[in-house]
C-alpha cells in the first residue's frame, strides 16, 4: 500500500514506541518537567490563542470546555512527573516446576485520542502516555485548533521525537487512522456521545469509551439536608458541561417537601417528575429527559420513595460513570456502592470528586464506563498492560 501523511504520521508513532518501552524513567520525567516549563515560558501566546477559539458569541457552557489554565496543565505535568513508573513493575509467582515466572507491566504501544474541545487534553494525554512508554497520536477539534497548535509549538523539542503528534485534517484523516489497526493500538475518544459512537463503530482498533455522563445524586430519607445541598450544588453548578457534573438528582419523598424546594436556590432549569412538580414549580421532564446528558445549567428531579427505586433508576436510565448517595445511614450507603453498577459512586461526596487529578493519577486520558482493561479516570497504570516472563534452567514440559 502506498503510503500516505496519515501512515507515515502512524510509522513514526509506532517507531517511537519500541524506543519508549525502554527509555528510564529519568529520561521521562526530564521530558515531563521541560514540557511543563516551556509551556509556562509560553503561557501568554497560548491563552491569546485560546481567546481566539473562545469567542464571545459561544454559549457559556462551550468556552468553558474550550478554556485552558496553563499554570494548572503545567502543574499536572510536574505532577505527573512524581507519579512511580508503572512501566517495569514486576509480580512474581511461584508456579509448579524449577522456573521463575513473573507477571511485567508494559506499555500498550501507540494510543489515538480523539477529542473534542478541551484544549487541556493535548499536553495532559501526552505527558500520561509519555511517562507510562506509549506513543501519543492526538487529534483535537477544529473548535480547539489554535490552542493546540499553541501548545504543540510551545512543546517543541522538549521529548523524543515522534512520541506526541497532533494531527491536523478533519473526517478523512480521522477514517485513515481508525483503519490502521496494524500500527495503532487503542483508540480514546473524548466528547459528545455523537463523536464516541461513530469512532466506535467505524474504528478497526479496540476503543475505550463512554459514551454519556448522566451522574446521579441520590438524597435519602436519612441524609443531613444542609450537606446534601452543597454536594448537589457543587455537583451541577461547579462545572455544568464536564462529564462528571450532575445531571438528575433523586429525593426520597420522606424530605422531598423540605429539600425540593431548595433547589430554586440553584439558579438553574429544572425538569420534575409530577411529584417534585407539586413541590416547586418548574419544567414538567419527559422520557427523555431522564436518559440525557445535559452538559449545561438544567437538572432533572425525582422523588422516589426508597433506595430501590433510586438505585433500579439509577440502573434503568445511568450511563454507568459516576453516582452518588447522600445519607447518615451507613447500612443504605453501603447498598448503593455495592448495587450501584457505575464506574465510580460515591458517598457524601460530589460527583465532581471523580477525576484522574483528585485520584491521584496526576490527570487523567478519560473516564471508563467500559468493563474490560480499565474504569473509571484513567492514568498511568490504566496506559499499560502485561506480559509474562519466563526464566528457566532449560524446563521442558512432560
Amino acid at each position: 500500500m502506498k503510503p500516505t501523511p496519515m501512515s507515515e504520521l502512524a510509522r513514526r508513532a509506532r517507531d517511537a514506541s519500541r524506543s519508549l518501552r525502554t527509555l528510564s524513567t529519568r529520561d521521562k520525567n526530564v521530558a515531563l518537567l521541560a514540557m511543563a516549563a516551556s509551556l509556562r515560558e509560553h503561557r501568554q501566546t497560548i491563552e491569546t490563542a485560546n481567546g481566539h477559539d473562545r469567542r464571545a458569541d459561544m454559549p457559556a457552557p462551550k468556552k468553558d470546555r474550550l478554556r485552558v489554565d496553563v499554570n494548572a496543565i503545567a502543574e499536572s505535568l510536574d505532577a505527573i512527573a512524581k507519579l512511580p513508573d508503572p512501566v517495569g513493575g514486576c509480580e512474581v509467582r511461584k508456579p509448579e516446576g524449577e522456573f521463575e515466572l513473573k507477571r511485567k507491566r508494559v506499555p500498550l504501544g501507540v494510543i489515538l485520542m480523539i477529542f473534542e474541545s478541551r484544549p487541556n487534553v493535548t499536553p495532559e494525554a501526552g505527558a500520561l502516555c509519555l511517562k507510562s512508554g506509549n506513543a501519543a497520536i492526538l487529534k483535537g477539534g477544529s473548535e480547539a485548533r489554535h490552542t493546540n497548535e499553541a501548545m504543540m509549538r510551545a512543546m517543541e523539542g522538549t521529548f523524543p521525537a515522534g512520541a506526541i503528534q497532533l494531527v491536523s485534517g478533519g473526517h478523512d484523516e480521522i477514517s485513515e487512522l481508525l483503519g490502521l489497526d496494524e500500527l495503532i493500538d487503542l483508540v480514546i475518544p473524548r466528547g459528545g456521545e455523537g463523536l464516541i459512537r461513530a469512532v466506535a463503530e467505524q474504528s478497526r482498533i479496540p476503543v475505550l469509551k463512554h459514551y454519556r455522563g448522566n451522574c446521579h445524586v441520590y438524597v435519602d430519607a436519612n441524609a443531613e439536608l444542609d450537606m446534601a445541598y452543597r454536594i448537589v450544588e457543587n455537583s451541577k453548578c461547579q462545572r455544568p458541561a464536564t462529564c462528571n457534573a450532575a445531571e438528575k438528582v433523586l429525593v426520597h419523598r420522606d424530605v422531598a417537601r423540605e429539600f425540593v424546594p431548595r433547589l430554586a436556590e440553584l439558579g438553574v432549569e429544572l425538569r420534575g417528575d409530577e411529584a417534585a412538580r407539586k413541590l416547586l414549580e418548574m419544567k414538567p421532564a419527559t422520557e427523555e429527559d431522564w436518559a440525557e446528558e445535559y452538559l449545561d445549567l438544567v437538572l432533572g428531579v425525582k422523588v422516589v420513595g426508597s433506595l430501590d427505586e433510586a438505585i433500579d433508576h439509577i440502573e434503568q436510565y445511568g450511563s454507568h460513570h459516576t453516582d452518588a448517595i447522600v445519607t447518615a445511614d451507613k447500612t443504605n450507603a453501603e447498598r448503593f456502592l455495592d448495587e450501584v453498577d457505575s464506574a465510580t459512586v460515591l458517598w457524601n461526596a460530589s460527583t465532581r470528586i471523580a477525576d484522574g487529578g483528585l485520584f491521584g493519577l496526576g490527570a487523567e486520558v478519560g473516564i471508563s464506563t467500559d468493563k474490560l482493561h480499565a474504569r473509571g479516570p484513567m492514568g498511568l497504570e490504566e496506559l499499560t498492560t502485561y506480559k509474562w516472563v519466563v526464566e528457566g534452567r532449560g524446563n521442558l514440559r512432560e
